[in-house]
């Protein structure tokens, strides 16, 4: 890797981690010596890139450092096209229009090294013909969700019964063959997923979540610590757990 990545990565670290990031942890992934980290942090400091280390706890980066966005590496661009086809051949048709909207995007700012990745990207996710098909508006969901606003579902669960639900939607799990709505349910009092294939209707209303959407899901995934992967941020596919 060249001193000029290896300077831009660290600072990717920085920008992604939570908490501070050790030296060490900072050497293992860059895969270079302590002492070549030390050296690299002392020129970013210099530089002033606002980096605040502490000994025995880590490397922070401060809030509201600006950086030109798009410096992408190859990986970074394969990774964001590979999303982006992804969600193209799994998403609803809004969805799918944004994530080429996205690429188009891309193409016009990125270094011209890096544009025949957009044409030939290496990597790609095909369509699984055995996908479910979404019974509801997944825009509109997407913007109850947003404006934190609840909806009326009418719910047809694995055995065939319908019941009527009002529902605070939290989020919406994207899988291979289904989606599933991860949502705070009036009825139950209790927080349940439902998959979109076998929503029966829906209506969007104007009615608030009378808490904040954040707290909803700090919540929810305290209740489903088994569906949550805190290490990836993901949930697993279990619709129907509790009806």
């Amino acid at each position: 890797m060249r001193r000029a990545d290896r300077l831009f990565q660290i600072i990717q670290i920085l920008r992604r981690g939570r908490r501070p990031v050790t030296g060490a942890a900072l050497a293992q992934e860059l895969e270079v010596s302590l002492r070549t980290l030390y050296r690299d942090m002392a020129d970013l400091i210099a530089q002033r890139v606002p980096i605040r280390g502490e000994a025995g706890v880590g490397y922070v980066l401060d809030d509201g450092f600006d950086m030109p966005p798009l410096m992408l590496t190859a990986e970074e661009l394969e990774a964001t096209l590979l999303g982006a086809q992804w969600v193209s051949s799994r998403g609803d048709p809004d969805l799918a229009r944004a994530a080429h909207d996205l690429v188009a995007k891309i193409a016009q700012v990125i270094p011209e090294n890096l544009r025949p990745f957009i044409s030939s990207s290496p990597l790609t996710a095909s369509r699984r013909p055995d996908a479910a098909c979404d019974a509801l508006d997944m825009s509109q969901l997407r913007a109850a969700l947003r404006e934190e606003r609840k909806v009326a579902l009418d719910y047809r669960d694995e055995g065939g019964t319908v019941t009527a639900r009002v529902i605070w939607p939290v989020t919406v799990g994207y899988f291979d063959t289904v989606r599933v709505i991860c949502a705070w349910c009036e009825l139950r009092a209790d927080f349940r997923n439902f998959r979109t294939d076998r929503v029966v209707g829906a209506r969007f209303l104007t009615d608030r979540y009378p808490r904040p959407r954040s707290q909803l899901w700090a919540q929810w995934r305290k209740s489903f610590p088994r569906e949550y992967d805190h290490t990836k941020g993901g949930i697993s596919e279990r619709p129907d757990v509790r009806r």
